[in-house]
C-alpha cells in the first residue's frame, strides 16, 4: 500500500506525507491540505488527518465512506489489532464528524463488534442512505477505499473482497454526491502498486468533477 500511494495520477502538484506515526501523519496532512485535496494512500488511516483538517473548514462536514470493510474496530475490540481497521472509527469517536452526518457504503466484511457499533450509534450504511448523510451538511469528503470494488473489476485492491462495485457503478455514485453537496476533498486508499489503477483512479476523480 506504501508503494501505491506514489502511483503517478495525472495531478501535478503533489506533496509526500511519510511520517514515523499516525499522530504526526494526521498532524502533517491536517495542516498542509490545500483547498480541495486529492489525498492518495496508503491505509485508510490516510483519511484521518484529511478529514480532521477539513472539518475545521466546514460547520458540518459529511463524510461517504466506501469500503468493503467497516473501518469501526477499536484496538480492544480489533482481531488483528492493525490501525488500518480502526480510521472511521476513530473520526466519529473524536467527534470530528457525527454518525448522522456519515455514511458507509459497500462495506461486506464486519467483525461483530462492528456490527454491534453500527447498531448502537445508529449509523448510515448502505446506498440508500447516502442522501440522508449529506443532508444540511456544508460540505462531503469522500473516503474511497479500493477494496469497495469488485476484485474481478478494473482495479487491483491490497485485501479484495469478493462481490463488490464496478468501477462505472461507482463513477455514477460518486457524481451523484458531487452535486449533491460541494466537495471538501477525496481519498483513494487501499491500492496495490499495480499501473492499471492509474486509468480507474482518474475516472474516479473525473467523476467527482476534479
Amino acid at each position: 500500500m506504501i508503494e501505491a500511494a506514489f502511483l503517478p495520477l495525472p495531478y501535478p502538484e503533489a506533496a509526500v506525507v511519510d511520517e514515523d506515526t499516525l499522530t504526526e501523519q494526521n498532524l502533517a496532512l491536517a495542516a498542509s491540505l490545500p483547498e480541495r485535496p486529492i489525498v492518495l494512500g496508503g491505509c485508510c488511516c490516510a483519511h484521518v488527518g484529511a478529514v480532521e483538517g477539513l472539518a475545521t473548514r466546514f460547520g458540518r462536514l459529511a463524510v461517504t465512506w466506501f469500503d468493503a470493510h467497516g473501518d469501526l474496530n477499536t484496538p480492544e475490540s480489533s482481531p488483528s489489532g492493525n490501525q488500518w481497521g480502526m480510521p472511521l472509527r476513530m473520526l466519529l469517536d473524536s467527534g470530528t464528524v457525527s454518525p448522522e452526518d456519515t455514511v458507509l457504503v459497500g462495506a461486506r466484511s464486519l467483525d461483530p463488534p462492528e456490527k454491534e457499533f453500527i447498531a448502537a450509534t445508529g449509523l448510515r450504511c448502505g446506498l440508500d442512505e447516502v442522501g440522508a448523510a449529506l443532508d444540511g451538511v456544508d460540505a462531503v469528503y469522500v473516503a474511497f477505499d479500493c477494496d469497495v470494488l469488485d476484485p474481478e473489476d478494473e482495479v487491483a485492491a491490497y485485501m479484495p473482497e469478493p462481490g463488490g462495485l464496478s468501477v462505472s457503478e461507482s463513477t455514477d455514485m460518486l457524481a451523484g454526491i458531487a452535486t449533491a453537496r460541494p466537495l471538501a476533498g477525496v481519498g483513494l486508499t487501499g491500492l496495490s502498486a499495480h499501473p492499471r489503477n492509474v486509468g480507474a483512479l482518474a475516472r474516479v476523480c473525473a467523476a467527482l468533477g476534479l
